[in-house]
């Protein structure tokens, strides 16, 4: 089971309070939410607060937009990932805050695990006496230190709760000029702002007595006469406010389909951005879309690698894929690099083959499916218990297999059986696409909404009996 720290809550804990649902936004899509208030609001104290998963580092962005208000530069408030550089999180206002427009903060930490849920709140209290706690950030649970930090003028005016355009997930500002806006990808749970009040962290989370992670509760004060709480819960009004005043916002090339079950409380396994991908290789859609856009082969994995327990996924190729140049697998966690390597291709990984619908240990060919594949539906059951790997071709398992009776399935390599093993896919060649599908968000077209027997993960087929989606909450129990 994977490691779990305070600073990088994987939520895999139980919590007693569950979130179900989150966000997912994309650059490439320009995904975001805006709202412009009807008056201005408390512009001296407020608090914003939400959960969120990174899946895109390096994007085509300088910044990835949390946070933002304005319609000109200046003026001008945003809240952002420095995505050019070191991927600190950072303030800026040229909206009224400080005597000339400035960067408020640049935090010492970076955050580059897109594997966590990381709990952001920032506090403005411009009537504090005391400088340096004017504008606070805190990141789970904890006040973080900058390398650059201006205290905002006593007693200034944010352009955050005025009556201008704010954005989540984008720069209002840059938008209104036709600028790059500044897009975020990733996704965001339980996000809220209170109109009026400078709180602490604890008004929303709180730190496990167990595992000393830091956790979601329940906010139970007033939201203030601007304030919001988006529970994205509603697949078709993820902006819609549920703190009681009707502060809805605006979907903006958001639909139904980016809600998603991912969440702080239940962390489902996306490929991993970590995991380093040749020159155009890029990760999308929440890092569930696996793009090569490279002649040479690439092979993208699973956040989660498993040693025990019984684990299911899909995967279809979202463009055709000329000759043998698809593979999904599964690979051992075992220092040997699978960048740039075939899944197959080596003693460490298994995996089908697009052009025949072969299995491949060690770059060697055994007949399992008895027909190629192209755009269809791969479903792979690792059984970690047993050391085996079974895969269906659009729900039929090759080979005459079973893998809820464990008859007729491909034996892990002897030699690496006892490692932790990724689920993943491979490409070769330009222009090739492998969606993911690991349960939490897919943007394979899904007809029957199939769950595991815990009720997780939305799948096209269900999950064989005794095989459980990539997600925390089943880590804990089976992992």
């Amino acid at each position: 089971m994977e490691t779990l720290q305070r600073t990088a809550n994987r939520g895999s804990i139980s919590t007693g309070y569950d979130i179900d649902n989150s966000c997912k936004f994309e650059i490439d899509n320009s995904e975001c939410l805006t709202k412009t208030f009807g008056s201005s609001g408390n512009r001296k104290a407020w608090t914003w607060s939400s959960w969120v998963k990174r899946t895109e580092l390096n994007s085509s962005t300088t910044y990835q937009l949390l946070f933002s208000a304005g319609t000109g530069n200046p003026p001008r408030d945003v809240f952002f990932f420095d995505d050019d550089t070191d991927d600190t999180l950072c303030f800026f206002s040229n909206g009224g805050l400080f005597s000339s427009g400035t960067l408020g903060f640049r935090t010492d930490a970076v955050f580059r695990d897109t594997s966590a849920w990381y709990h952001i709140v920032l506090v403005l209290d411009t009537a504090n006496s005391t400088a340096a706690d004017r504008l606070k950030l805190y990141v789970n649970g904890v006040s973080q230190t900058f390398s650059t930090y201006n205290a905002p003028t006593q007693n200034a005016d944010s352009l955050i709760n005025s009556n201008t355009a704010h954005a989540i997930a984008r720069d209002s500002s840059f938008a209104a000029l036709g600028f790059d806006a500044q897009h975020f990808s990733g996704y965001m749970a339980e996000t809220h702002f209170v109109d009026g009040s400078a709180l602490a962290p604890t008004s929303f989370g709180e730190v496990d007595d167990d595992s000393g992670i830091w956790k979601p509760k329940a906010y139970t004060g007033s939201h203030g006469t601007n304030g919001f709480y988006l529970d994205y819960a509603d697949a078709a009004d993820l902006g819609d406010d549920e703190s009681g005043n009707g502060n809805d916002w605006t979907e903006v090339n958001i639909t139904a389909a980016d809600q998603s079950q991912d969440s702080p409380t239940n962390s489902f396994a996306t490929y991993n951005v970590l995991h380093p991908l040749n020159t155009n290789g890029k990760l999308i859609q929440g890092a569930t879309v696996f793009y090569n856009g490279s002649g040479g082969a690439d092979t993208s994995i699973s956040t989660i690698a498993v040693a025990n327990g019984k684990w299911y996924a899909e995967f279809k190729a979202a463009t055709s894929i000329a000759g043998g140049n698809g593979m999904v697998g599964v690979a051992a966690n075992s220092g040997d690099s699978v960048s740039g390597r075939f899944l197959g291709q080596d003693a460490w990984s298994v995996g089908v083959i697009s052009d025949s619908g072969n299995y491949r240990i060690n770059n060697s060919g055994t007949s399992y499916f008895g027909s190629a594949f192209n755009q269809d539906f791969i479903s792979v059951a690792l059984d970690m218990d047993n050391k085996k790997v079974y895969f269906a071709l659009n729900g039929t398992w090759g080979n005459s297999g079973n893998p809820a009776n464990g008859t007729n399935g491909i034996a892990l390599p002897s030699a690496y059986e006892d490692y932790e093993w990724f689920i993943g896919a491979s490409l070769v060649g330009y222009t090739s696409t492998y969606n993911g599908n690991f349960g939490g968000y897919t943007i394979i077209s899904i007809s029957s909404a199939a769950s595991d027997a815990n009720g997780y993960g939305t799948f096209e087929f269900a999950p064989p009996s005794g095989y459980y989606a990539l997600c925390t909450k089943n880590l804990a129990e089976y992992g």
